[in-house]
Order: structure tokens, then C-alpha cells, then sequence
């Protein structure tokens, strides 16, 4: 069990690497594009809670046999299962989507309850309403491009560790490859050295 606590805790590979044992947030338009984005980049079982009078439920292919959907009967219960399932060391990501804003005792609680059982936690708030106990706070809007074209803009808007920035990026919904894109007018190769 070892090698899975410390999997969870592993440095960041890339930007888009959520830190293990911590709860971060996600706002905006493509808050569930990027937690399904995550939850394919995740290895083991995925838990989403979501209030039970919130129709809405999308079943990714690949994810069907990882993924445990949650209804809670109100914002407490939500609350609660999320804390459970946060403190549990078997659970690899924890997707919550609250309808009330988050203060910081309830931030807390579950950057607690992640610590204690090493899960990854993705609270999926409305704009403005994230607690300031989240480790990071991601902007999530797709972005118009090409037709076809599946480009978000990830914005890192808060970041208890490191910077903050825009990354665009272009994920196909199905597997966990994307594809970094500069942003618009940035150059995509190195200056050549000075004479």
C-alpha cells in the first residue's frame, strides 16, 4: 500500500499535474471537461458526488469501470461524502460538484481529510465561490478554434506552490494524450542563439 500512497504524493510530470493529497478547484464553462480530463489521467477508482436533483451525468468511455457516481440528497450530505471518500486511501480522485460557495472551514475539512487518506480531491465550483484552503484554482473555457477543434484554456488562477498562467490545450476527450498549445502569437521553437 506504500507504492500507492507515494504515487499519489509524486511531484508534478507536467503543469496540468493536480498534487496528490490536496484538494484543488475548478471554475468556469470547462470545469467538467477538465475533470474529466483529470479523471483520465488518473489510475484506480474515481469517486463524483454531485447533488441527486442534478440530471446532468456523462459516462466517459474507459472511465465506466473506475468511476463510483454519488447522488447526495443535499449540500451537507455532499459534503460529507466527499470528506469520507477523500479520507479513504483505495480512492485515486474525488470530483464534487457543491452548489453553495465553500468557506474556508469547509476548505480545510477536506484538505485534512485528503492528507489523511493521500486522495486527490477536484472541487467543481461556480465562479467566485472556491474556499482559500484549495492548494490550486483552475478557469476552465473551451476556446473557439478550427472546426473539430477540442481547445480549452486551463487557466492557473491560483497556486499555494508555484505560478500561475493560461496553458491552452487541445484534449480529445477519450484518452489522456493532449497536446499543449502556445497561446495565440507565441512562438512554438527556440530564438536562434545571438551572433
Amino acid at each position: 500500500m506504500q507504492i500507492l500512497a507515494d504515487r499519489h504524493l509524486a511531484k508534478p510530470e507536467d503543469p496540468l499535474t493536480l498534487l496528490g493529497a490536496r484538494v484543488h478547484e475548478a471554475e468556469g464553462r470547462g470545469r467538467i471537461a477538465f475533470a474529466l480530463f483529470q479523471a483520465a489521467r488518473t489510475a484506480g477508482p474515481i469517486f463524483w458526488i454531485a447533488l441527486a436533483h442534478d440530471q446532468d451525468r456523462l459516462l466517459p468511455e474507459g472511465l465506466a469501470e473506475r468511476l463510483h457516481l454519488v447522488e447526495a440528497r443535499d449540500e451537507t450530505d455532499l459534503l460529507w461524502a466527499t470528506e469520507e471518500a477523500l479520507r479513504s486511501p483505495a480512492v485515486a480522485l474525488v470530483i464534487a460538484e457543491p452548489a453553495r460557495p465553500l468557506s474556508l472551514t469547509v476548505g480545510r475539512r477536506l484538505q485534512l481529510a485528503a492528507e489523511a487518506g493521500r486522495t486527490t480531491g477536484l472541487m467543481l465550483i461556480h465562479q467566485g465561490s472556491g474556499s482559500q484552503a484549495a492548494e490550486t484554482r483552475w478557469n476552465c473555457e473551451p476556446i473557439p478554434g478550427p472546426e473539430d477543434s477540442t481547445r480549452h484554456r486551463w487557466t492557473l488562477i491560483k497556486n499555494k506552490k508555484g505560478t500561475i498562467g493560461p496553458y491552452d490545450v487541445n484534449w480529445y476527450g477519450s484518452a489522456a494524450a493532449f497536446h499543449l498549445v502556445p497561446p495565440t502569437g507565441k512562438r512554438c521553437q527556440s530564438e536562434d542563439p545571438p551572433r
